[in-house]
């Protein structure tokens, strides 16, 4: 099948000759399409849904979903949006392009459909990306030739995977963004990535913040004391002040440093210190 960049719609998949020459639109009954496992998204906004039915009500489905035959009844590749909106207005039919297609072409299909339209989260993303690669067997070159990114972009992406569970969900849910979650990449530590994720969220801290705070954290287990005094009264001090705090000792003095991540939180510091 001939490949093509990134374009618009579900034109840009089906080279013309060959849609000519093998596939056709034709109305199928909605009950009759069944959902695809090789859905790339997992997420669907209510919205955006209801928009859409507004839209299919006043002027019907413009663009076709796209299926496929598959043991004995219509399996859907794209168009799951549609196909959602079309039954919740109770209409029976709509009309869809029939392709002949495998698996992986399936797949394929999906998630560039989804890239086109912008409508997957980073983790969804890099999930779709994930299993082209551990249930197809795919390389990062011909990932970057089907959806039209380059390497690095797949590969920063699938990075975000490593993040501990409730990170992702965050970020799925749009709680916290692709720069905040690539700033909290740059910390090791599962548990250091969490509480600063819930900083995050509980603070409102800018992609900026987080990236200073993650470089902080850097340069503080630089220095970090092996003495195990000095490292529960450094424990005690962060539990009590709700923030990070360092004691940096030198030979014969040293320091305390506190970090803070915002305004509002210099002040908090402020007035605890001052009380």
């Amino acid at each position: 099948m001939e490949k093509k960049a990134l374009g618009k719609g579900l034109g840009a998949l089906i080279p013309q000759k060959e849609a000519q020459r093998s596939e056709r639109i034709v109305y199928i009954k909605t009950q009759e399409i069944k959902l695809s496992k090789f859905q790339p998204r997992s997420k669907f906004d209510s919205e955006k849904e209801r928009e859409l039915a507004i839209s299919i009500k006043e002027r019907g489905v413009i663009q076709p979903v796209l299926v496929r035959l598959k043991d004995g009844a219509y399996e859907l590749i794209a168009g799951e949006r549609r196909l959602r909106a079309v039954r919740a207005l109770g209409i029976e039919e709509l009309p869809a392009i029939v392709r002949d297609a495998g698996d992986i072409e399936a797949f394929e299909l999906a998630l560039i459909e989804n890239i086109q339209r912008e409508e997957l989260n980073c983790i969804e993303e890099a999930t779709a990306y994930k299993r082209l690669i551990d249930e197809f067997e795919f390389t990062f070159d011909r990932i970057a030739s089907a959806v039209g990114k380059d390497k690095t972009t797949i590969s920063n992406t699938m990075r975000l995977l490593r993040l501990p569970e409730k990170i992702q969900n965050e970020i799925t849910a749009g709680n916290i963004s692709m720069g905040h979650a690539r700033a909290l990449l740059s910390i090791e530590d599962a548990n250091e990535q969490s509480a600063l994720c819930e900083k995050i969220l509980h603070r409102n801290l800018s992609v900026r913040e987080v990236e200073h705070a993650a470089s902080s954290r850097k340069k503080r287990l630089k220095k970090r004391s092996t003495d195990p005094h000095l490292q529960e009264v450094e424990d005690g001090l962060r539990k009590f002040y709700g923030t990070k705090v360092t004691i940096c000792q030198g030979k014969k003095r040293g320091r305390i440093e506190f970090e803070y991540y915002s305004h509002q939180d210099l002040d908090r510091l402020v007035n605890l210190l001052t009380k």
